[in-house]
């Protein structure tokens, strides 16, 4: 099939935007509810996918089969804007059918979070919190079709609340003691909270039901008439209120699970959009199987998607296939209609009389009324579909900007044809014969269009393998395009091309990949291992759009900077936009940061870009590259530039180049589990790395995988986002000989 590839997509200029009545119009950020992360479980191949994170556009990248569908479906039919009904027999895993079958009220195979914008407010009002604690929501589904909902922020720290209420019992019993001039109402004090005290000690099962007696003991020791001035009673009714203000942190119904917080959250969802090739325009269009499609429940996947892309084209054209094929009508069709609704009322003897009837004439002569109304429906009817081809190429022509293509609708007998001409290709052709990259574009449009109007503005976009048919210069401006498209609408698209990943954006790239139990797992660490698959084959995308990005932009005369990772790249990128703000650095050209994963990888990319013709790169590594391991890569790796020596310290990562009290206050951030602060652990003058991991080990805990990842993404985030990074002029010196040395060569 011909690829169409000259040509620009481009976000539509006339944005039909129609926020909700009682939300200001802004972007999705603003304006409602934002998907931060999902996490799909027991659905098809996953059996736990663990936490995705999201951007306003995220690309789940992977091999076939590795499940990348799967991990978009349960989002759909989280709030789908059209179908996604539950499929037992497709979405159930076949290991657990049974047991979802009898039990699907225990199951959810969808849990998503949300940031509540600008709907906070509302929600807290209305659950009894606090905005800050309404800032975020979970939405969880179970298969039987019902919702789960939760405050996140709301959550009582269970053990932090009896700690504070055991301290308080200690700090009375001390207290008690240091008033001897009560001391018979004191002593029987004391001897109270002994015994409340030895209830408590030694155990780890200590429960609200258990301070709320607590609470009460107290209570009564409280006389009804307490003497004017009694500093027992005083102390008494201070422990009253702690242990009082503790029961209702723990022991307080949820707000969540109220049925009109719980409605009011999902009313407040955004939509979800999900399209695949399996809907392409692809072929004629027969309109008797249109209309009996449109009335059948039972189509598999691919007709499905079918048939609802023909459903939102009909409408967008304003007329139905059914009425599409009553306007066509001709004499003989009414006729033949009349005699057939004759057979099937008189049987036998309707039969006779039609074949009586057509014996005594030998033409048909149609009744002259009946022929005026069958020219003036299908006049109708032409008017109708020369108007929906003309407002189909104006609309079009707001997305694809280059191109010019035009569409006229033509509807002979039972089909119903598209026709397109351009500019290079004035003479009309049938869709189907155009190539499948203007199918899926057309397709997808139609069906976006449809489906994100009016109170599905906004609404989440899920993508499967969108473009995959397009030729690579047209994926790379799809991908130009999904950003432009990401500012009223968040979307997350599924692909194995590396064309459809931009090097400068990898932060948005999720591995998606077959784990060692056979499910399907997800992950933002790019250096993360795939299960079985030794050949990498997520990765092995990432690493395709990085070759061509870094080739690309070595051949146009920046400067290529291969780095171990994803995290020195974050940090890197974020060193270079402050330096040149600064106004003391200005680069003799353009640098790409280009992580290279593994040191096999570096050592091939170093070659393959030591090109007399190109730009050659600098490498940039730290202490874990041997010297040995330098010696294969040439010229490039002997002038390698080492973290440690501008990071100061043996074993230096690339956290060590930045202020050191800034990275612990992160970390902590990141990590919020254990007991003792990182603050409280690390040692000044120490690689930061090896610290964090000496630090997890002492508290018990495995970190998570990216932690680094998500430990840059929050510093970039938190020093780019403030008007003035106040970074120290000691750091900014450091960071500055840092990029002179790379741009020196």
């Amino acid at each position: 099939m011909r690829q169409d590839t000259n040509f620009e997509i481009e976000a539509p200029t006339d944005q039909s935007s129609h926020p909700r009545k009682d939300t200001p119009k802004g972007t999705p950020q603003e304006s409602g509810f934002t998907l931060k992360r999902y996490r799909v479980s027991h659905f098809r191949s996953v059996s736990d996918s663990g936490w995705l994170s999201l951007d306003s556009v995220t690309a789940l990248i992977g091999v076939n089969e590795s499940g990348k569908t799967n991990l978009l479906l349960p989002l759909w039919k989280l709030n789908p804007a059209s179908g996604g009904k539950i499929q037992p027999t497709s979405d159930y895993p076949k290991s657990l059918f049974v047991t979802i079958r009898n039990t699907p009220h225990q199951f959810q195979f969808i849990t998503a979070e949300f940031e509540t914008g600008s709907e906070a407010a509302a929600l807290a009002d209305l659950a009894g919190i606090t905005p800050a604690k309404a800032r975020r929501v979970s939405v969880a589904r179970l298969y039987d079709g019902s919702y789960r909902v939760g405050f996140p922020d709301n959550q009582a720290d269970t053990g932090a609340c009896i700690l504070r209420a055991l301290a308080a019992l200690r700090t009375a019993q001390d207290d008690l003691a240091a008033h001897p001039k009560e001391e018979d109402s004191a002593a029987d004090a004391r001897t109270m909270l002994s015994k409340l005290m030895d209830n408590f000690n030694g155990r780890e099962d200590v429960t609200g039901n258990d301070l709320r007696l607590a609470r009460n003991a107290v209570a009564a020791m409280i006389p009804e008439q307490p003497p004017a001035v009694s500093y027992v009673v005083a102390i008494l009714r201070a422990l009253h209120v702690v242990l009082n203000k503790a029961v209702l942190e723990l022991c307080s119904p949820d707000p969540a699970s109220r049925e009109d917080v719980r409605d009011a959250v999902i009313a407040r969802l955004p939509r979800f959009v999900y399209y695949s090739n399996y809907g392409n325009l692809d072929s004629e269009i027969y309109l008797p199987h249109v209309v009996e499609n449109m009335n059948r429940g039972d189509l598999g996947a691919k007709e499905g998607a079918k048939a609802r892309t023909l459903r939102v084209l009909f409408d967008f054209v304003g007329v139905q296939a059914q009425e599409i094929l009553e306007l066509g009508r001709d004499f003989r069709d009414l006729r033949d209609e009349a005699e057939r609704l004759m057979i099937e009322e008189q049987g036998r003897a309707g039969l006779m009389r039609s074949l009586w009837a057509r014996a005594r004439s030998q033409e048909d002569t149609p009744d002259p009324v009946v022929l005026a109304q069958i020219v003036e429906a299908k006049r109708t009817r032409s008017i109708l579909l020369q108007s929906a081809g003309a407002k189909l190429t104006s609309r079009f022509a707001e997305w694809w900007k280059q191109g010019d293509y035009q569409f006229r609708f033509e509807a002979d007998g039972n089909h119903f044809r598209i026709w397109v001409a351009d500019a290079r290709r004035p003479q009309e052709v049938e869709l189907e014969h155009r190539s499948t990259g203007l199918q899926w574009f057309l397709s997808f449009f139609l069906v976006f269009l449809h489906e994100a109007k009016g109170e599905h503005d906004n609404c989440v976009l899920l993508l499967d393998e969108p473009g995959h048919s397009l030729h690579p210069l047209a994926q790379r401006d799809l991908s130009a395009f999904f950003e432009g498209l990401s500012k009223n609408n968040q979307i997350i698209f599924a692909t194995h091309s590396p064309f459809l990943v931009d090097a400068d954006r990898l932060g948005r790239a999720r591995k998606v990949f077959i784990d060692r139990d056979g499910s399907t797992r997800v992950s933002g660490d790019l250096l993360d291992s795939e299960g079985n698959d030794t050949k990498r084959g997520a990765g092995f995308a990432i690493r395709a759009a990085l070759n061509l990005a870094v080739a690309e932009a070595s051949l146009g005369g920046a400067k290529p900077v291969l780095v171990p990772g994803r995290v020195e790249q974050i940090y890197l990128s974020v060193v270079r936009t402050l330096c040149v703000a600064s106004g003391r650095f200005q680069p003799r050209r353009d640098m790409v940061f280009a992580p290279a994963c593994d040191p096999q990888v570096l050592k091939m990319m170093s070659r393959l870009l030591s090109d007399a013709d190109a730009c050659p790169p600098r490498l940039m590594i730290d202490d874990a590259l041997s010297t040995q391991a330098l010696d294969g890569m040439g010229a490039v790796g002997q002038d390698a530039i080492r973290i440690s020596d501008f990071g100061g310290l043996t074993g230096a990562t690339i956290e060590d180049l930045f202020p050191p009290e800034d990275m612990v206050a992160m970390m902590d951030r990141v990590e919020r589990r254990p007991e003792k602060l990182f603050a409280d652990f690390v040692v000044a003058g120490q690689p930061f790395q090896e610290q964090v991991l000496k630090w997890a080990e002492s508290q018990d805990i495995v970190l998570i995988p990216d932690w680094r990842v998500q430990l840059a993404e929050r510093m970039r985030k938190w020093l780019l986002d403030r008007g003035d990074p106040r970074v120290s002029e000691e750091i900014l010196v450091r960071w500055l000989s840092l990029m002179q040395t790379l741009d020196a060569s």
